[in-house]
This record gives C-alpha cells, structure tokens and sequence, in this order.
C-alpha cells in the first residue's frame, strides 16, 4: 500500500481546533490518500480525554471526532517491522530533536513504509525531508 499522507496528531488537533495551520492542514487530511496511524488515535483520544476533564469537550464529541477521523482516513496499525524500524529511530533522533518520542518515530515510519509524507506542524518534524509542515 502506498499512499502520499500521513496525518500527525498535530494535525488532526489543529483541524479539530479549526485555526489557521489547521485550515493549512485540511487539503490533505481530506485527501483520498491520507492515512492516520493508529498510535495518532491513542493520542488524540487521550488528549480528548483530557479536554472533557477540564469541561471543554464531552464525551459524545470525542466519539463524533475519533470515528469522523475513521471516516476520513484510512487507519493503518502499528506491524512487526514498523515497530522494529520505529525504536531504532527513536534512539537516533532523540538525540538531534530534544524530547522526540516513540509516537513521533512510529508516525514517521509509517510515512517511511508507505513512501508517504507526514503532514504535521510539531517542530519535532521540522527538520525531515518526509514532511509536509503546515504552517499559518
């Protein structure tokens, strides 16, 4: 499977928030050929899970957003050699990008696996050449 993006949960945040990078970011979360990583669900449900205690999302709205991104985007799990490919990764640019995490690694080689781009606006990416930066 190929495909030419792949959402970061920068991105899905910001669409979801509807600011300017997340306007920037909507061309190609609504393309045919976005995928998102199931490591990106994990993190926007918990960070929806986190706007509910603080009473600025409820429950209903973080299920409408979780499946509208099902909806949207192909979802692509987390496999054997991604897992391999995406520890080793994370050792090498913990190193170069301060607090680069595994998540990142996993998103950036499901984009590697795919030949794929990651679309993002995490400075943690902005370094890479497989990255679409959307910026305001």
């Amino acid at each position: 499977m190929s495909c030419n993006y792949i959402i970061d949960t920068y991105a899905w945040i910001e669409y979801f928030k509807a600011s300017e990078m997340g306007k920037a970011a909507k061309e190609f979360i609504e393309s045919e050929s976005s995928v998102t990583p199931t490591i990106v669900i994990s993190e926007i449900s918990r960070k929806l899970r986190k706007d509910i205690a603080l009473g600025n999302e409820t429950q209903e709205g973080r299920l409408r957003r979780l499946e509208f991104i099902r909806a949207t985007t192909r979802i692509v799990n987390l496999d054997f050699e991604i897992a391999i490919d995406a520890g080793g990764l994370s050792e090498d640019l913990n190193v170069k990008a301060k607090s680069w995490g595994l998540a990142d690694s996993i998103v950036l080689c499901t984009a590697r696996s795919l030949n794929g781009k990651v679309v993002t606006g995490d400075e943690h990416f902005r370094h890479l050449d497989d990255v679409v930066f959307v910026k305001t």
